[in-house]
């Protein structure tokens, strides 16, 4: 029988660890060719929007799709790729945040310096939080420089944080003291115009660039994309619809869409990733539906094995 889960459920069920593991497995899956992605679909109405987005991932045993409203809930229908049927269906605000987290921890798990330890942040918001907790999870991290236009907000956010991880966060007063001794940096937030300049980022460095799934919304200028030895999406063909980051410097000239690998192919050992500890490498990650069936999968193992959520009539 079905279930169904809700936000608070869904919280205490999946750990960051949790996600960071099976959002590495669809990576892999992707990566081999036997997950199937389906990107994201923007319905528009005179007075909303729709968001559909859906995959498959065979080695978990899921197929699943995620819907969401402009401003309504978010819910993620999770089936049996065996035998079809509906095995739950969740709220998902939370797993959002967790799996986006999670993708960029198993980045710079593969992509980052081994040595890194040192952490520049662009938003501090909640999708900042579970990027860091990844981070922190797969690396070595000792110190967290953060930034965002809030004084105040960034200074919450780098007291709880710290209290919360164990590790040393400082505030930075501008942009530029967040990236220019990071060996990795990552950008998290709304804004429309690039928040990270090229001229900041040192060699050897990793970019989780997790924050702009629009061509309107750019995070990174066109020098720090230019300066990237390895450019990486997390779907080449969500990229180019959805990343300004790389529309815009392929537009320019500044590199060519051949230029740009998929990450699964990475994590599959079919892309070499990093070479050497001197390139720069630059994960474009936009949300794709095979995190959100992953993680959903393991949602539905715990609950399951837990005695969590209700029980669907069908």
């Amino acid at each position: 029988m079905a279930i169904f889960l809700t936000e608070g459920e869904v919280n205490q069920l999946l750990t960051i660890n949790d996600a960071i593991e099976v959002v590495e497995e669809g990576f892999r899956e992707q990566g081999m060719g036997t997950a199937v992605n389906l990107s994201r679909t923007r319905l528009r109405v005179p007075r909303g929007s729709m968001n559909i987005m859906a995959a498959a991932v065979p080695g978990l045993n899921a197929t699943g799709f995620k819907a969401s409203g402009a401003g309504g809930k978010v819910m993620i229908y999770i089936y049996s790729a065996e035998t079809g049927q509906l095995e739950a269906i969740m709220e998902a605000a939370r797993l959002g945040q967790l799996r986006t987290g999670a993708a960029s921890g198993v980045a710079t798990k593969y992509l980052a310096r081994s040595d890194s330890s040192v952490v520049g942040m662009y938003g501090t918001g909640a999708q900042g939080r579970t990027q860091i907790q990844a981070v922190c999870a797969v690396a070595p991290v000792k110190k967290v420089v953060a930034y965002s236009r809030d004084p105040e907000r960034r200074a919450e956010f780098c007291r709880r944080m710290s209290e919360s991880l164990g590790v040393e966060f400082v505030p930075a007063n501008n942009p530029e003291d967040a990236a220019k001794d990071a060996d990795i940096i990552i950008t998290i937030t709304n804004t429309r115009e690039p928040v990270l300049s090229g001229e900041w980022i040192k060699p050897g460095t990793h970019i989780n660039a997790a924050g702009g799934n629009s061509l309107l919304r750019r995070e990174l200028d066109e020098e720090a994309v230019r300066k990237a030895d390895v450019i990486v999406a997390d779907s080449l063909h969500q990229a180019k619809i959805e990343s300004a980051d790389l529309f815009m410097a392929v537009e320019r000239g500044v590199i060519n869409w051949e230029q740009v690998g998929e990450f699964g192919q990475v994590v599959a050992g079919r892309h070499p990733g990093r070479e050497n500890d001197r390139q720069i490498t630059l994960f474009e990650s936009h949300g794709i539906a095979i995190w959100d069936v992953s993680a959903g999968a393991k949602v539905v193992e715990l609950a399951k094995a837990r005695g969590v959520g209700t029980p669907l009539p069908f």
